[in-house]
């Protein structure tokens, strides 16, 4: 119907609760008071996109989850230029500084999946070691099976469920 054409999407409002969900879950304490994950701007951020990163990964391939998936990359870079115009970055700095931001996000997008693809923890290990801590730390091994079951529960779930978050309009 012609009528469909002019119909509002719901993909930006489920992506909206779910990229809400992902904020709330990246600023759970324990990341930061007893995994070691720094409490800093870039901590925060590397939650975030670890977060996404295995949502994203899930979603992969799944072509009814294309617009959903867009909108939450979307929503993501749009949070994280308003949290740099916060943190006082001139408007003049603030696309090199997102620009800065995508490659380190989609460069972990990469290397996290295919670490989670392995299903090695040393390999997922390495992979915060490098992104997240900066070095070695003895609690990458629990981020690691923290990422590992995710993964896993992610991969249950129904991608209807995941696209269709409770609360959002469907």
């Amino acid at each position: 119907m012609i009528f469909s054409l002019f119909r509002k999407s719901a993909a930006p409002d489920a992506a909206f609760e779910a990229y809400r969900a992902i904020v709330a879950q990246s600023r759970q304490e324990k990341f930061y008071a007893e995994w070691g994950v720094p409490d800093t701007v870039t901590g925060r951020f590397d939650m975030i996109s670890l977060h996404l990163a295995l949502l994203l990964r899930r979603l992969k391939g799944e072509s009814e989850a294309r617009d959903f998936g867009q909108a939450l990359v979307d929503l993501f870079f749009r949070d994280m230029d308003r949290s740099l115009r916060e943190l006082g970055v001139t408007d003049l700095g603030v696309p090199a500084k997102v620009k800065k931001m995508g490659n380190v996000f989609y460069g972990l997008v990469g290397v996290l999946g295919e670490a989670l693809d392995s299903g090695q923890p040393a390999a997922v290990e390495a992979v915060l070691t490098r992104n997240v801590y900066g070095e070695a730390n003895a609690h990458a091994a629990t981020l690691a099976a923290y990422l590992l079951d995710e993964a896993k529960r992610l991969a249950a779930e129904p991608v209807a469920a995941l696209i269709h978050p409770a609360g959002a309009a469907a």
